[in-house]
């Protein structure tokens, strides 16, 4: 049951949501552009600061901002604050993942780089509507079919095992059904009209290319919240913790693309951490009522998985080795 104070603490977080989104659309990125390097780092540390903030007010204020009211009240915000980062860090680690097939979808389609942050931003709020919708199901099964904790983590390692072995230009979304049945279906130019999803042409509206761009990344990313809502189940079911943990890494995740369109050899190898993660939270949900891992076990992974894919990058191959071997 909802406390006044809990219901005060969904309004507020959803209101900063939408003020940021439309500071961001309205203000700061109004007319369309290509993010540089510099820019898409500052916006990564601001969606950072504020994740690592709100992870400080819970640490402070979590009973009150959840409604938990079980257990002694330090000991709850601390467990409440450790969720958050941890949910935070696994969505932000899973959609590095996701940004990857982002990337080849922007390049199969040849999109400017001054419309991608477009496309991106309104893919993130379908993202979060997505979300929502997706947390509430998978919180309602979970509560009234137990069982379900087992298929949601059979699932999650199945995920995982998977990522070891797939590579992301054999998973392209844009060659896929959803691009294929969207060419069959819509009435589609073949080109760009500047940043706009619609043309008039004769009397008769057509969906531009970057119509088409936009519904192959919502549904890559329905794809991807598949994966990825179950894993942070396994992490916590307050939903509150949830759903701000999850929109705080979305919000995040249009400013960490551009950065990881620049450095992608840094995060080369994040796929196998992010396996291993993967795997040890599948085995968290079936074992749940036979043993208990703490999340500070789950952050602790997650916290060495990024760091050896940024330590252990593979190596290009040199000039001039390729000379000598001509």
């Amino acid at each position: 049951m909802q406390t006044p104070a809990n219901l005060l603490s969904w309004i507020l977080f959803i209101a900063f949501v939408v003020l940021m989104l439309v500071l961001d659309l309205g203000f700061f990125n109004r007319k369309p552009h290509a993010v540089g390097l510099r820019e898409a780092l500052l916006w990564t540390l601001l969606w950072g600061g504020l994740a690592a903030g709100f992870a400080v007010l819970l640490y402070f204020c979590g009973h009150h901002m959840t409604g938990v009211t079980s257990g002694a009240r330090l000991a709850t915000n601390r467990r409440l604050s450790t969720d958050f980062i941890t949910g935070y860090l696994l969505e932000e680690m899973m959609s590095i993942d996701n940004l990857f097939l982002f990337l080849l979808i922007f390049r199969y389609f040849k999109v400017p780089s001054r419309l991608q942050h477009r496309v991106l931003f309104w893919g993130i709020i379908g993202a979060i509507l997505m979300r929502a919708v997706f947390i509430l199901a998978g919180l309602t099964v979970l509560d009234r079919f137990h069982w379900m904790t087992y298929i949601f983590g059979a699932f999650v390692i199945y995920a995982g095992i998977e990522l070891l072995f797939q590579h992301d230009e054999a998973r392209n979304p844009a060659n896929g059904f959803i691009a294929r049945f969207a060419r069959r279906h819509l009435r589609l130019t073949d080109e760009f009209s500047g940043a706009d999803f619609t043309v008039r042409r004769n009397g008769v509206r057509y969906f531009t290319t970057l119509a088409l761009v936009l519904v192959v990344v919502e549904a890559t990313d329905l794809i991807f919240a598949v994966d990825s809502i179950p894993a942070v189940l396994a992490v916590t079911r307050q939903p509150y913790i949830v759903f701000t943990s999850n929109v705080f890494a979305v919000l995040g995740l249009r400013s960490f693309y551009f950065i990881l369109a620049s450095l992608m050899d840094y995060f080369h190898n994040l796929h196998y951490g992010l396996a291993a993660v993967l795997v040890l939270i599948g085995v968290k949900m079936l074992g749940s009522n036979y043993f208990e891992i703490s999340n500070v076990y789950t952050l602790a992974l997650i916290v060495a998985a990024l760091a050896a894919s940024l330590l252990f990058r593979p190596k290009k191959p040199s000039t001039a080795g390729e000379h000598q071997a001509e």
